[in-house]
């Protein structure tokens, strides 16, 4: 069965944060993919996905995060995660997806990252 999604937005001076807990699956992505348009991002902003929650994440989770990310590059913005946990840090990187997506720890390492970018 699957665990409700709970999806909670923030923004912080880097961009949009998206925190998902719950099951990323074919039944809960529709929630996130429906949440992606009225993010307010901005060109040189950064979304952050905060993963931390996430307790199952199938196929179409993946997409989801891969439309995340075309959402934000039509933005002019840029993507990363954050709290990605083992089980789906292991499917990102066999699917090649670790060379899309820049990780880190938390969403604010992932802040923190976005600052020290030369802009």
């Amino acid at each position: 069965m699957t665990e409700p999604l709970t999806l909670h937005t923030r923004t912080t001076p880097a961009g949009t944060v998206i925190e998902l807990t719950g099951d990323l699956d074919h039944h809960t992505t529709p929630q996130v993919r429906s949440a992606l348009p009225a993010l307010d991002l901005r060109p040189g902003q950064q979304l952050v996905i905060d993963l931390g929650g996430i307790t199952f994440c199938d196929s179409t989770g993946i997409s989801t995060l891969i439309a995340a990310r075309n959402h934000a590059l039509s933005a002019n913005a840029t993507i990363a995660l954050a709290a990605v946990p083992d089980r789906m840090s292991h499917i990102i990187r066999v699917v090649g997806l670790d060379q899309v997506f820049s990780t880190h720890l938390t969403a604010e390492d992932a802040e923190a990252a976005w600052r020290s970018t030369p802009g």
